[in-house]
Order: structure tokens, then sequence, then C-alpha cells
């Protein structure tokens, strides 16, 4: 068997480490690219070959089996901001055809498109936060990139483990919304699809402005502006009309969130967002209380009209300082909220805008916030839930991180900005799990306090019975006392699917769970004097 006798060299602390890394084969797939002569830059992207080598779960890949996964050309460049200061890279991909046209193409049973991304986990040494991220947000989120582990070969040199996933873009596998071209100028065309994102940017194409600004500044000493950038269509592809009608509906959406009738139904803000989609953006970056969080990365999107006239947030990106993996802006600490970066760093340049302060004292968003956190808690992202996707992940690295760190020595060191610096692998994943369980205990007790499960009831003490319930339950009275007159139901999103009179003088009432989906519902008793008591409900048939 041949074998690739593999070198890295990297400074810290102004000395070099040498090691070597002999590499023949993985229990992860490995993608092996040549170059062909060229050098990797950040673009343009360069023609090179890859090969995928990929012989399926259970299987060993050996870096002399044949290319089956994939066996082609591709336009590669390194990608990312901050991190191409590291020496390992991460890259943008791009399959290609003989010719250099984009090629669709299903890599690592992944949906097939031509964008890619391998990323290059460094200054996080458990070498899965991005990978968890993605894995809990595709659990509850619309869409959420898809991964895979892989070890990286380029022009003959080991690189290390990476985290093979989708570059976020219109597609119908990824952000599935309108396919919008440069005719669609009126009508319910125009209103159709578009990406917008929060994030850095390094300057304006000769003739095409990247992003708009906000009529709202941070609430920052500084006053910092704002920037919605284009993501799709492209800053050179998208019309004046187009540009003018997404200027438009952010600025509607923000007049009306800033406005004072913000709470009103029908011409609130709620009016302009799918609300469910913000509720899950908040509880991916809360729960890894990402430094970067709503400001950076952060993308958001829309349909055409006729298929839904809202906005939708996500999808989620970039994790590579959540989970307690930021020295700085309160990043390591389990405490507080995410989204008061502005408290915790006022004259950072990249700050967040009023959005979600403000949608928290909505209290439908808040209850929609509560009840999606209970019903989750549950199930997916219960604390067994979660370590043992962080095991499952760091048990399928068990060989490949020995690896990735001879060819990157730097664990017992400090690399920017990490808030814990282990002795060894196993200790980078153990304060992983530490600082997950102590962020959950922590939300779990916020959420509680933003909406409290149970509020007094008007009047008179009062429970729900059975809890869960079946068929129906029924709201008993515990001492007389001023009589209810009606029963609300709401749904997970803060909208009232139901509502009944208070039957006269009766200590009780009877609710029929009819047409109510199994799951967690609010019921709420409002009393004469115009107090309003609720309850959460399970229903389980």
């Amino acid at each position: 068997m041949k074998k690739f006798l593999l070198f890295s060299s990297l400074i810290i602390c102004c000395a070099p480490i040498r090691s070597q890394v002999t590499f023949t084969d993985s229990n992860l797939p490995i993608m092996v690219v040549n170059t062909l002569g060229g050098t990797i830059v950040d673009e343009p992207k360069i023609k090179a070959e890859l090969g995928v080598i990929d012989n399926g779960p259970g299987q060993r890949n050996h870096l002399t089996d044949p290319h089956n996964g994939y066996d082609g050309f591709i336009g590669i460049e390194i990608r990312g901001s901050s991190s191409q200061s590291f020496p390992k890279k991460g890259y943008g991909l791009e399959t290609r055809d003989a010719a250099g046209e984009d090629l669709d193409v299903a890599l690592l049973g992944l949906p097939e498109e031509s964008d890619w991304v391998l990323h290059g986990p460094y200054s996080d040494k458990s070498l899965i936060r991005n990978a968890l991220a993605y894995i809990l947000a595709g659990e509850i989120m619309e869409y959420a990139p898809r991964v895979k582990m892989v070890e990286l070969v380029i022009n003959d040199e080991y690189q290390g483990v990476y985290l093979f996933t989708e570059k976020i873009k219109r597609d119908k596998n990824r952000i599935d919304i309108n396919k919008l071209d440069p005719d669609e100028n009126e009508g319910d065309d125009l209103t159709g699809g578009y990406i917008l994102k929060l994030d850095k940017t390094t300057g304006d194409p000769p003739g095409f402005p990247l992003f708009f600004v906000s009529n709202y500044p941070a609430n920052t000493p500084n006053m910092q502006e704002i920037w919605f950038l284009y993501e799709y269509p492209d800053p050179e592809d998208i019309t004046n009309q187009q540009r003018a009608y997404v200027q438009g509906s952010i600025n509607d959406f923000e007049d009306a969130l800033h406005g004072e009738d913000y709470l009103d139904p029908q011409h609130g803000y709620k009016k302009y967002i799918d609300l469910q989609t913000f509720v899950d953006f908040l509880i991916i970056n809360e729960i890894t209380k990402n430094v970067d969080g709503y400001r950076l990365s952060t993308f958001f999107y829309k349909d055409k009209d006729s298929k839904n006239p809202r906005w939708k947030m996500g999808p989620v990106w970039d994790f590579n300082l959540g989970f307690g993996n930021a020295d700085y802006c309160e990043g390591g600490v389990t405490s507080g909220w995410a989204y008061d970066f502005n408290e915790y760093c006022p004259d950072d340049f990249w700050v967040i805008n009023f959005w979600w302060e403000r949608m928290l004292t909505d209290p439908a968003f808040r209850l929609a916030l509560r009840n999606r956190w209970l019903s989750i808690r549950q199930g997916q992202f219960s604390n067994v839930a979660i370590m043992q996707k962080i095991d499952s992940l760091t048990t399928m690295l068990g060989e490949s991180q020995f690896r990735n760190f001879q060819r990157w020595d730097i664990l017992s060191e400090w690399v920017w900005p990490n808030n814990f610096v282990g002795n060894n692998y196993p200790a980078e994943v153990q304060y992983l799990k530490n600082w997950t369980t102590a962020r959950l205990a922590w939300l779990d007790q916020a959420i509680d306090e933003l909406t409290p499960v149970s509020t007094p009831a008007p009047g008179a003490d009062w429970q729900i019975y059975p809890n869960p319930a079946g068929a129906f339950a029924e709201i008993l009275l515990n001492s007389p006392g001023s009589a209810p007159v009606s029963v609300e139901v709401f749904d997970n999103m803060g909208r009232k699917v139901r509502s009944m009179p208070w039957p006269g003088q009766e200590m009780r009432c009877r609710i029929s769970t009819e047409g109510l989906a199994n799951g967690l519902w609010t019921v709420s008793v409002r009393g004469g004097d115009g107090r309003v008591g609720s309850r959460r409900i399970a229903v389980v048939r």
C-alpha cells in the first residue's frame, strides 16, 4: 500500500512547530484536491481536480482507493473572514465540468448542487461546534446546512479534519424560494424571492452597491448603521425595481416593529414576518450564545407574496465562536442573553439591530418562544439528546482527531479567541459538554421568567384536569370568587384557536380537544375584572 508522508508547519508564540503525519486510510470519507500547480487564493476560484473516496458506512476509505464519490473538476478558493488568519484554511468549492461550467453533483449523499464549503475548524478544538449547531437547527428549522465530516488532502499534503457542508443559497433543496429573474419587475413576480444578510463586507463592486442601510441605527453610543447585504439576487444581478421593492419591504417591517402599534394583530410587525422562524433562529443562537449571532452571518429570506408574503429568519451559519469558545463580549459566560451583545460590547462596529429586544416585549412572541422551548426540551433538545449528538460526532472523530492535532499541534495552546484551553481532546469535548449543560439550565430559567407557566387566576385559584388531556379537559375552580367570563385556547405561536363563554356561575368548564393536535397548548381564563390567568396543557391521544 502506498503511504503518504505529510508535513505541517505553523507558528505559535513565534516558534515554528513541525510534526509528521502518516495518513493512509480513514473511517471518514477522504477528499483529495490537486490544484494542477496553481495556488489557492481568496478569489478568484482556481481550477483544480477533486477526488472523493467514500466506500459507505462502516467501510474503510484508503488513499489508494478509486475516487468513487466524485472524480472531476472544481473551482476552489480560500473563504472566511477572521478565520483566514489561521494556518488551517477554509475553502469554497464549485463543482464544474471540463469546460469550466457549474455542474450540479450529489456529493457524499447530499442533494445535488454545485456550491459547497469545506470548513476547517481550528480555534474550535472540539472540531464539531458548527456541525452540532447545524444538526440542532435542522431539527427545528425549515432548512439548515447538511454536514459531513471528512479528512482533506491537498496536493499530497494532509490538511486534517474538515466539515463538508452546503453553501447557503437559493435552491429547491436549500432555501426553497422562487428563482427571481431580471425581467420580473412588477406585480407578484416582483415580490420574491430574496435573500438578505447582516454581515461584513469588503466593499462595493463598481456600480453595484452591496447593501442598503436600515432607517434605525443601533441603540449604542456610536449609533452604528445597520447594513442589509444583498445575497440573492447578487448585487450585480438585482434590478433597480427589485432593489426598491426589497428595501421598501424591510422598511415597512421595521416601521411596524418600531411603531406604537407594533402589537396590533392586523397592522403590527407580525404582518410582515413568519414568527416561528424568528423564534427558532433565536433559540439556536441563544443555546450556543454565539457572539457573532444576530449581527454577522445572519440570513433572512422571502418568497413571492402568492406563496408566502412574510420574511423568514435563517438559515443559521457559523458557530465557531459559539458554545463558550469566545473569551470576549461575555461569549464564555453561560448566563445572559446573546441578543444583549450591544450591552456587553457597545463599541463594536458590528452590532445587533433593535429587532430582538423589541420583539421580546411582545407577549405573543414570548409565549411562542416559551411553548417552542418547552416542546423541544422534552425531546430532541433535552440534555440527554444533545449529549448523545456530541458523543456521536466525537466518536466518529475518534481516530481522525489524533491526526488533525498532529497536523495542527495546538492542543494546550491558546488560539484566538479560546475561553478554555484543554491539554487534550477529551478535555475540549468535556468543556463543550459542561458549558452546554450549564447554558441549557440558564435558558430553562430565563425563558420560564419571560412567560410563567401559570399566572394568577381571575378571582379564584384554578386547575386543569386531566393534564395531559385526551378527548377533553375540565377547568376546575378551587374556591368561589369573581366568576370567569370566558375561556380561550392559544397555539404555540400565540394565536387564538378557540374561544367559549364560561358557563354562568359554575365551578367548572369542560373544553373539548377535538381539532387540537397532540402537543402543548395554552388555556387562558378571563375574569369579569379583565384579568387573565393562563396555564399550559398537553394534548395526548
